[in-house]
């Protein structure tokens, strides 16, 4: 059996002659993903189904001009701060702040100079269980009007398994509000299954946080019994972005954060979510330290290559507005020892014995 290897290639120049190289991390179990140094995004995640067949699983633009132009952040790492900051005002210690309003007079994921925008340095890195790639991006103290110095480091790791794993370790030498999370768009079917709306999508959570016209909380978090954000068992997606809600009409389907229920113990896993296309088989289960999970469902994509609901985000990450939100969980890093946080990305088909690949 292939040992995993991590190998480099050219993939593109940008505008300003900056040269933007394609890692690939391949698991030698048949899984590979691409990440790109552009936004660390995760070009391409191939994953077989369980005959064997093999696409990618993420939505993807071919070349470098498609994700300099893309608007939707795909397969992006997101920061300062992930999703939004009301009106992009927030106050720190008795300091007034202001972040460029880039969505509808609100900061979305850290502004329209965000690190979905930025090079970051890549390095293969040693992984004990897989492929490892190191990725590392200095935020200067005013970086779209946050405070601070950040250093923030996102290991991807493909284990030979097939998961996917981002660790995530951020510094600081002043308070500043930090928020990181991944924008994968999951498509199981393929690259030819243009919609989500047959995949079956569970969400391990029994309240969220409803949302105004612009996406901003409304306050404390809701349960969800009752409504068509209770997924705790797998529910169609089709079906759900159907249903009469006023919260669902309002956002054209879920682009929602769902307050996962607390870890067994700090920083330890705990899944999140499970999705399963029943036409290819594949599964998927994400499992994070992350306190919340960002339920994204493509509202906004609008054509070619890739139409409305073409695929699901499940963003680990902490809420929106936080920095505005006493209630809560605290989002401010300060010098001292650094956050870390972890999300995995589970295909338990892979790993099933071969009776129960379905």
């Amino acid at each position: 059996m292939p040992l995993p290897s991590v190998t480099r290639s050219p993939f593109g120049t940008l505008p300003d002659g900056t040269p933007v190289a394609r890692w690939t991390l391949d698991a030698g179990t048949g899984v590979r993903a691409e990440v790109l140094e552009l936004g660390g995004v995760l070009h391409r995640l191939d994953v077989p189904d369980p005959e064997g067949r093999t696409a990618t699983v993420v939505l993807g633009h071919d070349s470098l001009d498609g994700y300099t132009a893309d608007t939707a952040y795909l397969g992006a790492l997101i920061g300062r701060y992930a999703n939004r900051i009301a009106h992009g005002r927030f106050e720190l210690d008795g300091t007034a702040h202001r972040v460029p309003a880039n969505d509808r007079g609100h900061a979305l994921h850290g502004g329209p100079d965000g690190f979905h925008r930025r090079t970051w340095r890549a390095t293969a890195a040693s992984g004990r269980t897989g492929a490892a790639l190191r990725l590392d991006l200095h935020s200067p103290d005013g970086d779209m009007g946050f405070p601070g110095a950040l250093h923030v480091t996102a290991v991807y790791t493909l284990e030979r398994s097939g998961t996917l794993r981002l660790d995530w370790t951020a510094r600081t030498d002043r308070p500043t509000p930090v928020n990181l999370t991944h924008h994968a768009y999951f498509n199981l079917a393929g690259p030819d299954r243009t919609d989500v709306l047959d995949h079956r999508l569970a969400v391990d959570a029994d309240a969220y946080l409803p949302v105004d016209a612009a996406a901003i909380p409304l306050g404390a978090p809701v349960p969800t019994v009752g409504t068509p954000f209770d997924l705790r068992v797998p529910q169609r997606l089709g079906e759900r972005l159907a249903h009469p809600d006023p919260q669902l009409r309002r956002a054209g389907g879920y682009d929602h954060c769902f307050v996962l229920a607390p870890p067994p113990a700090p920083g330890a896993l705990r899944r999140a979510a499970r999705l399963r296309d029943p036409a290819s088989r594949r599964r998927m289960e994400v499992w994070t330290t992350e306190p919340g999970l960002q339920v994204y469902t493509g509202n906004g994509l609008d054509g070619a290559p890739h139409p409305r609901h073409a695929g699901v985000c499940l963003e680990a990450q902490h809420f929106p507005d936080a920095p505005n939100r006493p209630g809560y969980p605290d989002t401010v890093l300060r010098p001292g020892p650094p956050r870390r946080s972890t999300t995995e990305f589970r295909f338990p088909h892979l790993t099933a014995p071969r009776g129960e690949r379905s």
